[in-house]
């Protein structure tokens, strides 16, 4: 047994993260790598501030491109829909629950993965 906890995302959240992904791989960093080129190209690189720069940003997207392509493949991708037959009125993940407050109002509440979260927006 793991002791991984499993990383459960929605449809539109993998969506995203795919979406950054493919920009991070075929859009921003062939970029940065053009411009480390080019830095490179001027010379002395421990005093020049757009390689040093560069190689920074290209790390940070290295990382970022990493934590994406793993996340991807370890997540568990739930459809809201699917889910919704499946819970039996229970609130399982996907679900948009309402919920009364204490001064009678009601409010609405997805339940989201780590990755969605955005209490402004009741997720």
């Amino acid at each position: 047994m793991s002791d991984k906890m499993p990383i459960y995302m929605t449809q539109a959240c993998a969506k995203r993260l795919k979406e950054e992904l493919r920009d991070l791989l075929y859009v921003k960093r062939p970029q940065m790598v053009e411009t480390v080129a080019w830095a490179a190209s001027l010379g002395d690189r421990s005093e020049n501030a757009d390689y040093q720069y560069g190689k920074r940003a290209l790390r940070k997207f290295d990382s970022r491109i990493r934590f994406l392509t793993k996340r991807l493949k370890e997540a568990i991708i739930v459809d809201p829909v699917k889910q919704a037959e499946a819970a039996k009125g229970r609130a399982l993940f996907g679900a948009t629950v309402k919920v009364e407050t204490e001064d009678g109002d009601e409010k609405r509440y997805a339940i989201v993965g780590v990755d969605e979260i955005d209490l402004a927006k009741g997720r």
